[in-house]
């Protein structure tokens, strides 16, 4: 009997030890639905982990989000999309070693019949302003992409909220599709998302192209400085790799019916 114990007692803190070790190879990324949704975590992630063992646990949020969770300490990592906010986290000393990782483009997607003949702008603050009144779904989260959105509208001089047909889904990339889809509405998405999107409908890509609409992705470390508890080492081997020739490469070859998503853009 007293065997039996010693080899339970064994067991249950050989477990303990394996817990554990399993926690410190970790670290939590606080990043974006369209990272996310795209599809591009399911892909790249598993490239990292089984080149160094490190487990990265994702919590996909808006860009707001993912900075207000860096700025709690619950994140160790942020890959976002707003520059003009990850310049000002930077700035106000929460996070550190901020580094471009890659871009794509934002696109105007609506029904196929186009309404409010947007096809025709001559560059995006022409489109929205044409989408002034039109059946617009916003995604309302304070993501990059409604940053974005925002700075459209501001640009045209228009307050979208006086139009009673724009509507604010207040959520992800993803269930903001879904509802224009449902609706047969206009949105702005990033290109990635779209093109993992499969409950298009009546919706196509209306309006893209211009120089307004680059959505530029960039990784940060949370300053540990503020938070002793992040996780530096784990962190900077994954921004590292990241942006180093394997991960830019791993990011060029996620393709969706032999279409590239994102473009690195570190070097």
């Amino acid at each position: 009997m007293a065997n039996f114990f010693r080899r339970l007692i064994l067991i249950v803190c050989s477990m303990l030890l394996m817990a554990g070790a399993q926690a410190e190879d970790s670290f939590v990324l606080a990043s974006t639905t369209s990272t996310e949704q795209s599809g591009l975590f399911s892909y790249l992630l598993p490239l990292f982990t089984a080149k160094t063992g490190i487990q990265v646990k994702v919590v996909a949020l808006g860009t707001g989000q993912a900075l207000d969770t860096g700025r709690r300490g619950d994140a160790d990592v942020l890959l976002v999309h707003d520059r003009v906010a990850e310049d000002k986290f930077i700035a106000d000393g929460w996070g550190v070693e901020r580094r471009n990782v890659m871009y794509n483009d934002f696109v105007v997607v609506g029904p196929k019949a186009d309404p409010a003949k947007i096809k025709s702008a001559k560059d995006a603050v022409e489109v929205f302003k044409k989408l002034s009144t039109a059946l617009f779904v916003s995604r309302g989260d304070k993501s990059g992409t409604h940053a974005a959105e925002l700075r459209f509208w501001k640009e045209a001089a228009i307050d979208p909220k006086l139009n009673t047909s724009y509507k604010e889904a207040g959520s992800g990339m993803g269930p903001t599709l879904n509802m224009a889809a449902a609706m047969g509405a206009y949105t702005l998405t990033d290109r990635g998302t779209w093109l993992a999107f499969k409950n298009r409908q009546d919706l196509e890509i209306l309006y893209a192209g211009d120089r307004r609409l680059f959505n530029a992705y960039g990784v940060m470390l949370v300053n540990p400085a503020k938070y002793p508890h992040i996780k530096k080492e784990l962190g900077m081997r994954f921004i590292d790799w990241l942006t180093a020739a394997e991960g830019q490469a791993a990011i060029a070859g996620y393709k969706i019916n032999g279409e590239q998503l994102f473009f690195p853009d570190a070097h």
